[in-house]
């Protein structure tokens, strides 16, 4: 999976905005300069994700942006899907509707596969869960693999490439 900046981005402003969940409205630039985001990139994503209805807002000199609904009632799925769409796509298709021939048959099982691990843990991991170091069970089995946290090169290459 490929996370694109904007992606990462909308994952840090929402865990801002759930870390600041009690701070009431934070401004786009606050959320920006705590996440070292580009005030207009952020201000952008904020608009995404409010069409989406994960964050709401509010104009005026007291207004802001904060989270629509409670941290623990939002998944980072959901944040990656407000933003990029289907947690797996493959060149814009559904894993399971692809139609592959010959050698490739198989393959379909695979992506849908890959999207159920990916699932596995963007839909049981919330805000709350990362703003408070929690992640649950799927994901701190994963982390707990001895490679977790290695690259792996290419097939013949070494680790510098």
């Amino acid at each position: 999976m490929r996370v694109t900046a904007k992606t990462d981005y909308a994952v840090r402003g929402c865990l801002e905005l759930a870390a600041h969940r009690a701070d009431g409205m934070l401004k786009a630039d606050q959320i920006a300069a705590a996440q070292q985001i580009p005030g207009a990139f952020m201000l952008s994503i904020l608009g995404d994700l409010r069409a989406a209805g994960i964050v709401e807002s509010r104009r005026g000199a007291d207004g802001g942006y904060r989270l629509a609904l409670d941290p623990s009632d939002v998944a980072l799925a959901d944040v990656i899907r407000a933003i990029d769409g289907p947690l797996a796509s493959i060149a814009g298709v559904q894993p399971e509707d692809v139609d592959y021939r010959g050698a490739s048959v198989h393959l379909r099982d695979a992506w849908v596969a890959l999207r159920v691990a990916m699932r596995s843990v963007l839909e049981a991991t919330t805000l709350a869960d990362v703003v408070a170091g929690d992640l649950p069970a799927v994901a701190r089995a994963l982390l707990s693999h001895d490679d977790a946290y290695v690259t792996r090169p290419l097939p013949g290459r070494d680790a510098e490439g």
